[in-house]
């Protein structure tokens, strides 16, 4: 990160900073050398002596500011004698910018899901309904930082564990209505995931989203196994999603075709969930974000070459749709024609050339042509970009060989 360009002091000139808690966006290493970098002091202790104190962005709104700071630090800060801020607001106040990679590594939804082990419209559902939020989006693609890929972990444990997400919503809803100035506890708070529960810390013990009590052993250290709970709030009555919307009135505007399809997908009933789509379009008109849906949802069903139509179609109303650009690229890999898969991939770079994944996969379609040479650069920029992806260790290793 530079300084303030010009004259100008730089925003941390002289100031003794000192951090506290669990830190989110750096290491503890890069955020004193950060300070450095801004004219500042790390002090690694704090006390009334210094003249800032950042609270990790990864401490709990639940936490109690006593239990990270002890009351002549905090009288202090009353008297206007030091300052105590979030580890947001000083990123924000030294002007970090989303991409800056000493602040956040950021993850596509491809990324994400092959780091997470599931597929990529699990992630894209996630992401529609607010279950994760991107730090950033370039021409409708979605970035997640460190603190989504926690939240999405969480998620992903969940769904392995037999929650639908439909479920899953109703749980985060339960706990939202104990922290009302929450508005993601999965991300925002301290939870824990047990089997189909999430289970809130707080202290020494764990709620229920149903508001019941129960006491974490292992946030006491004793060691004992959990005793077995035998409450009605750890059972959760569920349904079939499929019996659910046979129940519900036919939908009737393009909106409701539309949730109703997400409806569908929820249930895996990706055959159901095209034909509404359909209608969707058809009632509404088409667009480019339902032709993407669908084309995700006929290249799941194994019917590439409808998938490849819609990704066109996607691209002809959006042309910096470039998430539709770069899986159509795929698909033409994926069917042997890579010439075609090339220019795709360029044509994804034109309208947004920092794309990790179409680096990645253009380097794979031009060694396939043995086009070589013009391939290592672009593994080599798609280490630059994201040198901790899923797969960075192919690049290197692929570098490394020649």
């Amino acid at each position: 990160m530079s300084s303030v360009a010009g004259s100008e002091t730089p925003p941390l000139e002289g100031r003794r900073v000192a951090f506290v808690g669990k830190l989110g966006g750096v290491t503890r290493r890069e955020s004193q050398q950060l300070v450095r970098d801004q004219g500042g002091i790390p002090v690694n202790k704090c006390s009334v002596e210094v003249d800032l104190i950042v609270i990790g962005a990864d401490e709990l709104p639940l936490v109690e500011e006593k239990e990270l700071l002890s009351e002549e630090i905090r009288r202090a800060a009353g008297e206007g004698m030091l300052e105590i801020i979030s580890e947001t607001q000083l990123w924000q106040r030294l002007g970090v910018v989303d991409a800056d990679q000493h602040v956040r590594r950021l993850y596509t939804p491809a990324m994400l899901a092959e780091l997470l082990q599931v597929p990529v419209a699990t992630i894209r559902r996630w992401h529609r309904r607010g279950l994760i939020v991107p730090a950033r989006e370039v021409q409708r693609l979605p970035y997640f930082d460190f603190q989504e890929i926690a939240t999405a972990q969480q998620l992903a444990q969940l769904v392995a564990n037999g929650s639908s997400p439909k479920a899953i919503e109703n749980r985060l809803a339960e706990l939202s209505r104990l922290v009302p100035d929450v508005e993601r506890p999965l991300a925002q708070l301290s939870v824990i995931v047990e089997g189909k529960q999430i289970l809130l810390r707080q202290g020494e013990g764990l709620i229920e989203p149903g508001g019941q009590f129960r006491i974490d052993f292992d946030a006491i250290e004793q060691g004992d196994s959990e005793p077995e709970h035998s409450s009605d709030a750890e059972h959760f009555a569920t349904v079939s999603l499929a019996e659910h919307l046979a129940e519900q009135s036919e939908p009737t505007t393009p909106e409701e075709m539309v949730d109703a399809a997400l409806a569908y997908e929820d249930a895996g009933q990706l055959e159901a969930a095209v034909e509404m789509y359909r209608a969707a379009l058809t009632a509404g008109g088409a667009r480019a974000e339902l032709c993407f849906r669908v084309a995700e949802l006929l290249y799941l069903l194994g019917d590439i070459a409808a998938a490849r139509e819609r990704y066109f179609m996607a691209i002809e109303l959006d042309e910096d749709f470039v998430e539709a650009r770069a899986n159509l690229g795929c698909v033409l890999a994926e069917t042997g024609e890579l010439e075609l898969a090339v220019a795709a991939f360029q044509g994804t770079l034109a309208h947004h050339r920092d794309y990790p994944d179409v680096h990645y996969h253009l380097a794979r379609a031009l060694d396939e042509l043995d086009r070589h040479s013009e391939a290592d650069s672009h593994w080599q920029e798609f280490l630059d970009l994201a040198p901790d992806s899923p797969w960075a260790d192919e690049a290197r290793e692929r570098l490394s060989t020649g």
